[in-house]
């Protein structure tokens, strides 16, 4: 498996314009992207700080993942995103090594990602994303 850098990091959060603000605002990055993701039940924001992104995650149901997550924890990093290739051949060689993976073959994300979460009981208690882009040229 071949990661190439931290994606993202997702972060949990009750209103996105909000949140939107203060990164804007107090913090002085730049929102490039905003865009909803209907089968996650997510409307996501996007901001590049060098490589990394940080993703802003809103719930659009309370049943969703995200509104689940809140409701239960509260606003805050919800999870690790690496960027990999070959997220095919990651997945199997993770399961393989006894990876207990939230999705066993590659679902389409955010930005047109392909993207597959490993499940926080065997990754150190962090959700885990690997996300790779295969219209990258």
């Amino acid at each position: 498996m071949k990661l190439t850098h931290i994606e993202h990091i997702g972060i949990a959060v009750n209103n996105i314009e909000e949140s939107v603000k203060y990164y804007e605002d107090i913090l002085g990055l730049k929102c490039y992207a905003i865009e909803e993701v209907k089968d996650q039940k997510v409307k996501t924001a996007f901001f590049m700080l060098g490589q990394t992104k940080i993703e802003l995650l809103e719930s659009t149901d309370p049943e969703g993942p995200i509104g689940k997550f809140v409701a239960k924890k509260g606003e805050g990093v919800h999870h690790l995103a690496f960027a990999v290739e070959g997220i095919e051949g990651a997945l199997e060689e993770l399961s393989n090594k006894g990876v207990q993976l939230v999705d066993q073959k590659p679902r389409k994300g955010a930005e047109g990602l392909d993207i597959a979460f490993l499940h926080p009981k065997s990754t150190g208690g962090v959700l885990t994303e690997l996300c790779e882009n295969k219209n990258k040229s």
